[in-house]
């Protein structure tokens, strides 16, 4: 039995946890990766350097890490500190690397090579592009960063996000188009919709590879829903936005999370800026199975005290998830 050629496509935690979760398995991984991410400390070497944005293909490149603990520990290093407070030595790593070579291609390549990744790692684009949001009230709201926090001011209303786009115009490089051409499943998600998901089907030539793409596709849904973003979504809302941005685009697997999450953490979610667990409401059709799974991990994350940006409490469980996922490639 040949190998399958597997693209995720996504950005952040989200596809963070889902390379780790594959990274083990008889598979040929590729992740197409997000370039819009503003906040952080990827956004300020962006602004300050002009570099392209880091903080997505850093977080692949550990996951894809088969190298020691040392290495990967570095990668994810975050300075709490002096001039270098909240950045992490991954991200000047790929700064330094693009700004000496010329091109984050091939600050990737020696990344790839000096963590020994299984896998490669394919930013979708290598135009400088910005994330815009229209709110429903008319608003719009400039920055990747400023998009993710929408929900946090909880002295203000929701306002729905009603459009995205970006700008300047975005192409797709021809590896991330070439990997769905290739590709044998497509897996997209989780992660934050309209800032880790959606941006990659606005970069011109990516919605129409991925829809007319002969892969089998597959989606996993969030955990939670997000304030600011995809308030009382349930899991079908999720497929409807996707459907709409990329004009048609039909999943082969839904993947969504049956497991129970625990009262304390679906407390703090109420008290910050996510909402609750994604309600499954979605039916099984000819084209589209649902798969219910207990993904959920166990473990809660917190953030160090140079880290800006609020964090997930929960994340699917890499091992559990991997189960889940292999269990479809391989039949």
């Amino acid at each position: 039995m040949s190998i399958k050629n597997v693209v995720i496509i996504g950005g952040g935690t989200g596809t963070f946890v889902t390379l780790s979760a594959l990274k083990n398995y008889p598979v040929k991984l590729k992740a197409i990766v997000s370039m819009i991410d503003s906040g952080g400390s990827t956004g300020r070497l962006r602004d300050q350097l002009g570099v392209l944005p880091p903080g997505d293909v850093r977080q692949a490149l550990v996951a894809l890490s088969d190298e020691s603990k040392i290495w990967r520990d570095l990668f994810t290093y975050r300075f709490e500190n002096g001039d270098l407070n909240g950045h992490t030595f991954g991200n000047i790593f790929l700064s330094t690397i693009e700004k000496m070579a010329g091109s984050l291609p091939e600050a990737i390549k020696v990344s790839q090579k000096l963590l020994k990744t299984k896998g490669d790692i394919l930013p979708v684009t290598l135009d400088k592009s910005t994330l815009y949001a229209k709110l429903s009230d008319g608003t719009v709201v400039e920055g990747e960063a400023k998009i993710d926090v929408l929900g946090e001011d909880w002295k203000s209303p929701v306002r729905k996000i009603s459009k995205c786009w970006i700008s300047p115009k975005a192409y797709a490089t021809k590896e991330s188009l070439k990997a769905i051409e290739v590709a044998d499943f497509i897996i997209i998600g989780p992660g934050d919709l309209h800032t880790s998901i959606l941006p990659n089907f606005l970069v011109d030539g990516m919605a129409r590879a991925i829809t007319k793409s002969t892969a089998k596709k597959i989606f996993v849904v969030n955990l939670m829903t997000k304030r600011g973003q995809t308030d009382g979504f349930k899991a079908s809302n999720f497929i409807t936005e996707l459907k709409k941005i990329s004009r048609g685009l039909v999943f082969d697997y839904i993947l969504i999370n049956n497991g129970k999450v625990e009262k304390s953490v679906v407390g703090w979610y109420k008290k910050t800026c996510e909402v609750g667990p994604v309600v499954n409401d979605l039916t099984e059709n000819k084209r589209t199975k649902v798969i219910p799974s207990d993904t959920v991990g166990s473990t809660k994350y917190g953030k160090t005290i140079s880290d800006r940006i609020q964090r997930s409490l929960i994340r699917h469980d890499p091992e559990k998830l991997g189960k889940a996922l292999i269990k479809i490639i391989l039949g």
